[in-house]
């Protein structure tokens, strides 16, 4: 699935330094004032090779469906901006163009954003193509945190990736 614009455009802001652990992250700022929720689907329409398919030779899976996308804006009252995005798959599904086997596309990515001083961007991504039969099911799961200083400068990169066959 797509890596969400809004932590690349966060991440592009920043120049490269040490990073923190994250227990040294300051807590976020208090966002108590204005707030507006957006909801819309999305259709989609792509190829997902899953590896674990065909008896572990792989195969593309052509997938079709919709996307729900739930995007929350809320301004602080010091004019502070966090955004969150919620995607998650509707009725995705598709069929393995070597087996035929079908395949359903499910999961959840969520992502948090900080606009302004000590910025920062959280996201969580899991994804799975769980096919017919046992062997095939495909699961992606990523987790990615950004931490700015005031001066902008990118203080923590974590990101956590792991791909698996079940």
């Amino acid at each position: 699935m797509r890596r969400p614009v809004l932590l690349g455009a966060l991440l592009g802001l920043a120049c490269a330094e040490s990073p923190l652990p994250l227990d040294e992250l300051a807590p976020p700022p208090d966002f108590a004032a204005a707030a507006e929720t957006v909801n819309f689907f999305e259709p989609v329409s792509l190829t997902v090779f899953v590896p674990c398919a065909a008896g572990g030779a792989g195969e593309d899976v052509v997938i079709e469906g919709f996307l729900h996308i739930q995007l929350s804006f809320t301004e602080s009252s010091s004019g502070n901006l966090r955004v969150k995005e919620h995607v998650q798959p509707q009725g995705i599904s598709g069929t393995g163009l070597v087996t035929g086997d079908r395949y359903q596309g499910t999961g959840v990515t969520q992502q948090w954003v900080n606009l302004g001083p000590g910025a920062g961007a959280t996201l969580v991504n899991n994804f799975r193509m769980i096919g017919q039969g046992p062997g095939n099911n495909f699961l992606i799961h990523e987790n990615v945190h950004i931490q700015l200083n005031a001066n902008g400068v990118l203080t923590v990169f974590v990101d956590n990736f792991s791909v698996e066959c079940r």
